[in-house]
C-alpha cells in the first residue's frame, strides 16, 4: 500500500489495538481556531465506528478512537487532507520539530508582508499627502504599489489561501474563506482602479491585514507550543533508542519504538529505561522520580517491574520488554496530561458555536452591504469597498483566542509553578470552588512512617537497628534507614516475611521485628512499632507515626482566606484525624470514611449549593476526585488518583493549592474581559463597516489591534 499521509508515512503503521478497538495520534497542521477544531472533528466523526475523536489546540494532536479495520486510518488522514488539515503520524521527538517549522514559515510569510506594508505605505501616504500630486505621478505609485504588494500578497498569504480552497474543494467554507475573500477583492479592486487610473486603491489594506493575521497567528502558534510543553517534556523524558540482545547473544542498539514485548534489552549505569519491563538478570537502584515522584531511588532485582523514564543509576540491568513504549506508563501519562487540555470548557464551546456561525452570517451580511448600496443608488465600486470593508473588520480572530489564548498562559504559568492542570475546564470549576476538602494521611501528611520516639533510644542501639534496617525496603526499616542516612550493613542479614530482621553483630543475635515475632507483648497503642532485641538484653521499642506536610497548615489558612472553608474527610480512625484537625485548627472534619461514604460526603455538599475542591492521593481517593466539582492530586499520589484529578502538584507543595485558586480566578477574569472586548468591537465596528463609514484599510487595522488587545489581555496572566 502507498503511503498516503503528509510525510510519506503509511499511519496504519501507527494504529495502536487495545481493548477491541483501534487507537491512533495523528499531528494535525493547520489548525488556528475553535472552528478547526469543530471541523476536524466532525469530519473524523462522520467515520463509521469513531467513538472518540478529539483535536488538541495547544499540540496539533489528534486522537482518534473507533472499531473496526486499522486500514482506516488512511482513510481519515486521507480525508483530513482533503478538508485542508494535512496530518502525519503524532510522533512526540518530532511534535516541537513540526511546531518550529509552522512558527518559521509564519515568521518569514510575515517578515514579506512586513516589508511590503512599509513600503506600499510610503507611497500610499504620498498620494494622501500630495494635494498637488498629478495623475501621472499619482498612476505611478500605484503600479509601483502592486508590483510590491501582488507578489507579497501571493506568498503570505498562502496559509489562508491553501486553507481556504482545500475546504472549498470539499465544499465547505471555514474562517479563512472570507479572509481570502477580503484580500482578493481589495487586490482585484485596487488593480482594476489601477488600470482605470483611478483615484484610490487598497493594496496598502491587503497587506496590512495579512500582516496582522499573520501576527496573531504567529502569537497564537508560541502560546500552543508552550501549552504543549509540558506533555512534550515528559515524552521526551523517554529514551529515544534502546540496546537490545539478540537471539545470537550480540548488542545492538534500535530506536526505542521498534521494541516489541519479549524483547531482552541491557540498561547500563546511567541509561533511562526505555520501555516498561522486568528484570531479570542483575541488581540496581532506579530514579523512578519521573514515574512515581519518588525522590529516593527505588531497589531493581529479578523479578521486580520497572518502567520508561526511570534512569538507572546502578549495575547494569537484563530486563525483559512488556510493553511497546507508546503503550508504557510514560507515554500513558503523557496522554493524560494532553487529554486534559482536551477537554474543552464551557466557554470554549460558547466561542465554537460564535465560529460556526461566524461564516454564515458574515457572508450574508457583507451580501446584504453589497445589495443594499446598490438599492440606495451607490457605485457598484462603492458597493463593493463596504462589503470588502466588513469582510475585513469582522474577522472572528479575537474571537477565537478569547478563551485558548487566557487557557494556555494560565497554564503555562501554573506549570512553571509546578502545577499540571489536565484541562482548561478545570481552571472554570476551580474558580467557582466555594469549599475545600482534603485527605489526611499522604496529603496532609507525609504519608510516610516517622520515628518519634528517637530520644528515648541510646545511639548504640538506633545504630545496631540501621545496620539491619538499611538492608531492607519495609517501610518502618526505611524509616529508620533514612533517619539514620547511608551507613554500613551487617552481614548476613536474613528477613522474615512480615516478622523482621536477623543478623549476628559483633558476636551477639540481633533482632529488629514485630512484637508477636520477637514474642514480646505489644503495648496496644494506636502507632506503629518494632522492637529490637540485642542478645539477651531488653527488647527497645521503635514507635513510628505519620507527620504533617511542613506546610500543610499554611496551606489551609490560605485556602480559608480565598473563601474555601477546610475540612478533612479522611479514611484514618477518628483519634488521628481529630488531633491532625485539632493542629491545623480545622473544626469541620469527618473520620474512617470508605471511599463511597466521601463521595456521599462530596454529593451532601453539592446538594447544599457547594462546589468542591477535592485534594488527595491514596487510590481510596480516586473516585472522590473523580466525582467531586474540581480536584488536586499530589506528584507522589497513585496513579489513579492523578488520572482522576484535574490538577497534579509536582514536587507536593501543598502551598501550590492556594497560588492555583488565585490564577484560576485571574483566568476566569481574563477570559470574561476578552468576550467583552470581542462583543463590544464587534457592535461597533459592523454597523461603521455596513453604513460606509469605514474603508479596507481602516477595517485591517481595527481588525488586527483587536486580536492583539485579546491576546494581550491574555498574556497579562503570565506576570
Amino acid at each position: 500500500m502507498a503511503a498516503i499521509d503528509a510525510s510519506g508515512i503509511d499511519p496504519e503503521a501507527f494504529v495502536r489495538a487495545r481493548d477491541g478497538h483501534q487507537e491512533m495520534d495523528l499531528l494535525v497542521s493547520g489548525v488556528h481556531c475553535a472552528g478547526c477544531i469543530s471541523r476536524v472533528e466532525t469530519a473524523m466523526r462522520d467515520f463509521d465506528g469513531v467513538s472518540h475523536a478529539r483535536l488538541n489546540l495547544s499540540t496539533g494532536r489528534l486522537s482518534l478512537v473507533w472499531s473496526g479495520p486499522a486500514a482506516r486510518a488512511r482513510d481519515m488522514v486521507r480525508k483530513l487532507g482533503e478538508i485542508g488539515y494535512p496530518a502525519t503520524p503524532f510522533e512526540p521527538e518530532t511534535g516541537a520539530d513540526a511546531t518550529t517549522q509552522e512558527e518559521r514559515r509564519l515568521l518569514i510569510a510575515m517578515a514579506v508582508a512586513a516589508f511590503a506594508t512599509a513600503n506600499v505605505m510610503l507611497f500610499s501616504v504620498s498620494v494622501w499627502a500630495g494635494t498637488d500630486m498629478s495623475a501621472q505621478t499619482r498612476d505611478l505609485f500605484h503600479w509601483i504599489s502592486a508590483l510590491i504588494a501582488l507578489p507579497a500578497v501571493a506568498f503570505s498569504g498562502r496559509p489562508f489561501f491553501s486553507s481556504a480552497l482545500a475546504a472549498l474543494r470539499n465544499r465547505q467554507v471555514n474562517m479563512d474563506v472570507p479572509i481570502s475573500l477580503a484580500v482578493t477583492l481589495a487586490c482585484g479592486l485596487s488593480l482594476y482602479e489601477t488600470i482605470q487610473g483611478g483615484e484610490e486603491a487598497y493594496f496598502d489594506a491587503a497587506v496590512m491585514l495579512l500582516f496582522f493575521l499573520l501576527i496573531g497567528r504567529w502569537l497564537n502558534s508560541r502560546l500552543r507550543a508552550k501549552a504543549g510543553a509540558a506533555a512534550r517534556q515528559l515524552a521526551a523524558m523517554q529514551a529515544a533508542t534502546a540496546s537490545r540482545i539478540g537471539v545470537d547473544g550480540q548488542l545492538k542498539a534500535v530506536p526505542a519504538r521498534d521494541v516489541r514485548p519479549g524483547d531482552v534489552l541491557l540498561i547500563a549505569a546511567g541509561e533511562k529505561v526505555p520501555v516498561d519491563a522486568e528484570v531479570i538478570e542483575g541488581t540496581s537502584h532506579l530514579d523512578a522520580a519521573l514515574v512515581t515522584g519518588e525522590t529516593r531511588p527505588v531497589d531493581a532485582a529479578p523479578g521486580a517491574e520497572i518502567f520508561s523514564g526511570m534512569v538507572n543509576l546502578g549495575a547494569a540491568l537484563k530486563v525483559r520488554a512488556t510493553a511497546r513504549r507508546d503503550d508504557s506508563l510514560l507515554a500513558e501519562i503523557t496522554r493524560l496530561v494532553e487529554a486534559g487540555e482536551q477537554n474543552r470548557s464551557r466557554y470554549v464551546k460558547l466561542a465554537d458555536h460564535a465560529a460556526r456561525l461566524y461564516v454564515p452570517i458574515v457572508h450574508t451580511l457583507a451580501a446584504l452591504t453589497l445589495v443594499g448600496w446598490i438599492v440606495v443608488g451607490a457605485e457598484p465600486r462603492t458597493a463593493i469597498l463596504n462589503a470588502i470593508a466588513l469582510l475585513i473588520i469582522t474577522c472572528p480572530c479575537a474571537l477565537a483566542l478569547a478563551v485558548p489564548a487566557v487557557q494556555v498562559v494560565a497554564c503555562g504559568r501554573l506549570y512553571r509553578s509546578g502545577v499540571l492542570v489536565k484541562s482548561g475546564d478545570a481552571l472554570e470549576r476551580l474558580a467557582e470552588a466555594d469549599l475545600a476538602a482534603f485527605d489526611k494521611t499522604g496529603t496532609l501528611t507525609i504519608g510516610k512512617p516517622q520515628l518519634v520516639n528517637r530520644d528515648t533510644i541510646t545511639d548504640a542501639d538506633f545504630e545496631r537497628a540501621a545496620l539491619l534496617a538499611r538492608t531492607s525496603r519495609h517501610p518502618l526499616s526505611r524509616a529508620i534507614a533514612d533517619l539514620a542516612g547511608m551507613g554500613a550493613v551487617a552481614d548476613g542479614v536474613t528477613e522474615t516475611p512480615g516478622g523482621g530482621l536477623e543478623a549476628v553483630i559483633d558476636g551477639q543475635r540481633v533482632r529488629l521485628g514485630s512484637a508477636s515475632w520477637m514474642g514480646i507483648e505489644a503495648t496496644g497503642e494506636a502507632v506503629s512499632e518494632v522492637w529490637l532485641q540485642s542478645g539477651d538484653r531488653a527488647p527497645v521499642r521503635f514507635a513510628f507515626a505519620d507527620q504533617l506536610r511542613n506546610d500543610a497548615a499554611e496551606a489551609v489558612r490560605a485556602v480559608e482566606k480565598l473563601g474555601l472553608p477546610a475540612r478533612i474527610l479522611s479514611g484514618d480512625h477518628a483519634e488521628a484525624v481529630a488531633g491532625m484537625a485539632q493542629t491545623l485548627g480545622m473544626d469541620n472534619w469527618q473520620a474512617g470514611l470508605k471511599p463511597a461514604e466521601k463521595i456521599a460526603a462530596l454529593e451532601t455538599a453539592r446538594g447544599e449549593h457547594r462546589h468542591v475542591l477535592m485534594i488527595g492521593d491514596g487510590l481510596n481517593d480516586a473516585p472522590a476526585l473523580a466525582s467531586a466539582h474540581v480536584s488536586m492530586s499530589l506528584a507522589s499520589a497513585a496513579d489513579i488518583s492523578k488520572a482522576a484529578a484535574d490538577f497534579v502538584i509536582q514536587r507536593d507543595r501543598l502551598s501550590a493549592i492556594p497560588e492555583t485558586i488565585i490564577i484560576a480566578r485571574k483566568a476566569k477574569r481574563r477570559v470574561l474581559e476578552n468576550f467583552g472586548l470581542s462583543v463590544a468591537y464587534n457592535m461597533i465596528a459592523v454597523p461603521l463597516a455596513t453604513f460606509g463609514f469605514v474603508t479596507p484599510l481602516v477595517a485591517a487595522i481595527a481588525m488586527s489591534a483587536s486580536s492583539l488587545l485579546v491576546t494581550l489581555n491574555a498574556l497579562r496572566l503570565a506576570r
